[in-house]
């Protein structure tokens, strides 16, 4: 008895001394875990200071950079809306297209106005197709047909006015959608 109870006390004793070392590691493994995240986030702070520092000064620059190109666009537009009312309001020439009948008319009649002064290959397939819509459609309730309409026709419009002082520029019916350039072959003929 005295030997087991010897070496029951041996064995307690034995894994006291396990416990206490395995608490000791775990301490010093959260020590050093606590060292290390310590250090990373110091690190993430240092980097943080220094990407904001140089997006600042680069902010700086580039809201500078920004504000004149934004004037410089606000003076190309306004040159560009200058050019387009003196062209709207001069008077007529011999020839020319008037821009409100041929907005007027693609805008009650769709892509059938754009005959008046629109390219004729773009103009006659659009027509075509109108037609075409017009038929498939007819059958449909007007109010079904109506938020199509809203947004079609005041495009059509709109194309129709751009083709009759694309004409009126030009003296000849241009295509406004499409390649413009002229092909050509690869010798240059």
């Amino acid at each position: 008895m005295e030997r087991l109870a010897a070496l029951e006390a041996e064995v307690k004793a034995d894994a006291d001394v396990q416990r206490a070392r395995k608490q000791a590691a775990l301490a010093r493994l959260r020590a050093q875990k606590q060292a290390a995240d310590a250090e990373t986030q110091a690190t993430r702070d240092r980097q943080l200071a220094i990407v904001k520092k140089d997006s600042t000064a680069r902010d700086d620059r580039a809201d500078d950079q920004d504000r004149e190109d934004e004037f410089g666009r606000a003076l190309a537009l306004a040159r560009r809306a200058q050019g387009v009312k003196a062209e709207l309001t001069r008077a007529p020439r011999a020839g020319d297209k008037s821009w409100v009948k041929a907005g007027v008319a693609s805008l009650v009649l769709g892509p059938l106005g754009w005959l008046y002064a629109g390219s004729l290959r773009e103009a006659v397939p659009a027509s075509a197709a109108w037609l075409a819509f017009a038929a498939l459609v007819s059958s449909l309730p007007a109010l079904l047909l109506f938020p199509v309409l809203m947004v079609v026709m005041p495009l059509s419009g709109i194309a129709g006015a751009l083709y009759a002082v694309q004409y009126n520029r030009t003296g000849k019916r241009q295509r406004l959608f499409g390649d413009k350039a002229k092909k050509q072959l690869p010798d240059g003929r």
